[in-house]
């Protein structure tokens, strides 16, 4: 078994030899086969042990099992408490979705402090079969088909090659301690009931049903690869990416073969649900302006295309500018700078810089986004126009709209960034002093 995994670990490239790797130690028999396996193949390992006080006083005799196991093996030792609970319930997830969060988390930064190659995690094959399961009844493409990956960026599986049956042999073959979990006989968990009671009843249908999950796996992998590169093409074909806006034009998608499996699988990173997505699906030839969200993401129907952006938190928030600010970095980058008007002086003809007349302006100015019923004097212009026409005017979709900052003296505009100064801070033949303000990288 320890070759078989020495030739899993060099056929997907999961470590170099005698490098040092970070192993999830929850003292199951999974996990002390793991570790064992490491060391006997000369894997430098540092053990780290999550306490995510779920299983009351059993979950500190498995902290304890895993503390002596690294004393008598005399190797490194980490150990981190968590509030599972409590964090599942603020941030409204499952408690197996909470403790995989927490403790992937912890794991990258043990990876860097202590600059080791990899995270191992004792996931094996019959893992990968239930997630296979679990995957087909929650709802999902191709992707979930292809179980657990044997690499996740610097987390490796090394024990994917092997069934439960082969780490159980392996467990008796070398006498090896370990932790009984007995969470894992409840039913209280969906992987539990997965491993407890669907499994046993395929194996009534096909006593070989795990191999032959497995091997569909496999095949599913293959098929996938050559999915992903048919995506690829059709997603640098329809989308378009800005620093902070995604877009998907409509008239693209709507020349694909299989338009709904191709919207999801573009949509699926920005966390939109299967109904979501199916809704959106709907509306490709529905009226502008129709929105909807993800936890992480909105997305709006414009005329031509959808429109992707973050969700943002700061809508609502105003930011002041003092006299003496030279530099602003949050919301957005502004470099303010103080010019003498003389003769040489040259107004500024770049989008993203403006000069103004400084002796014009009150401060403290304000930075925030506009709101509806906000005007303006447009530069050139002594009438007054409301922004929501300015934008029309200039096509903005609503999203670019809702990213645009005004900037502020006493409550009157004085420019809207990046696009247009107001006509009544202009610099003109009795301007003395000029603030200019430029847009950017500072």
């Amino acid at each position: 078994m320890q070759q078989k995994i020495q030739n899993f670990i060099a056929k997907n490239n999961l470590l170099k030899q005698k490098s040092t790797v970070i192993v999830g130690l929850s003292g199951g028999a999974d996990s002390v086969v793991l570790l064992n396996v490491l060391i006997s193949l000369g894997y430098n390992c540092i053990i780290a042990h999550c306490n995510f006080h779920l299983r009351e006083e059993a979950s500190n005799k498995d902290e304890k099992f895993v503390f002596d196991l690294s004393q008598s093996l005399q190797i490194p030792y980490h150990k981190i408490d968590f509030e599972t609970e409590q964090y599942a319930n603020k941030n409204h997830i499952s408690i197996e979705m909470a403790a995989r969060d927490l403790r992937y988390a912890w794991f990258n930064q043990l990876l860097e402090s202590e600059q080791a190659e990899a995270i191992a995690v004792a996931h094996h094959a019959d893992d990968s079969i239930e997630t296979l399961l679990l995957n087909l009844i929650r709802g999902t493409g191709l992707r979930g088909l292809t179980g657990i990956p044997s690499r996740n960026e610097k987390v490796i599986r090394p024990l994917l090659c092997c069934n439960r049956s082969e780490i159980e042999s392996y467990i008796l073959q070398h006498q090896l301690s370990h932790i009984t979990d007995a969470s894992n006989a409840t039913l209280l968990y969906k992987r539990n009931k997965i491993r407890n009671i669907v499994l046993p009843l395929l194996e009534e249908i096909n006593p070989s049903v795990r191999q032959t999950l497995y091997q569909n796996i496999k095949h599913f992998e293959g098929s996938f690869a050559i999915y992903e590169q048919a995506l690829l093409k059709i997603k640098n074909e329809v989308m378009t990416f800005s620093s902070d806006l995604i877009s998907i034009s409509i008239e693209k998608l709507k020349k694909q073969e299989q338009i709904s499996t191709v919207l999801y699988e573009l949509l699926l990173p920005f966390r939109f649900s299967s109904a979501t997505i199916t809704q959106i699906s709907e509306q490709l030839d529905g009226e502008s302006g129709k929105q909807f969200f993800s936890d992480t993401h909105r997305l709006i129907k414009d005329r031509e295309f959808l429109l992707i952006s973050e969700l943002e938190t700061n809508k609502q928030q105003v930011y002041f500018i003092n006299k003496e600010l030279e530099i602003l970095e949050l919301p957005i980058e502004l470099k303010f700078t103080k010019i003498l008007k003389n003769s040489c002086f040259e107004i500024s003809k770049e989008k993203d810089c403006v000069s103004i007349d400084a002796s014009k302006l009150s401060y403290p100015l304000q930075l925030r986004h506009w709101q509806e019923g906000d005007s303006f004097y447009p530069l050139g212009m002594n009438q007054k126009k409301k922004l929501s026409d300015f934008f029309i005017n200039n096509k903005l979709s609503l999203i670019e709209k809702e990213k645009i900052w005004i900037l502020l003296s006493n409550n009157e505009i004085v420019w809207i960034v990046g696009m247009r100064l107001d006509n009544r801070f202009k610099v003109n033949d009795k301007t003395m002093e000029v603030l200019e303000i430029k847009v950017g990288s500072l």
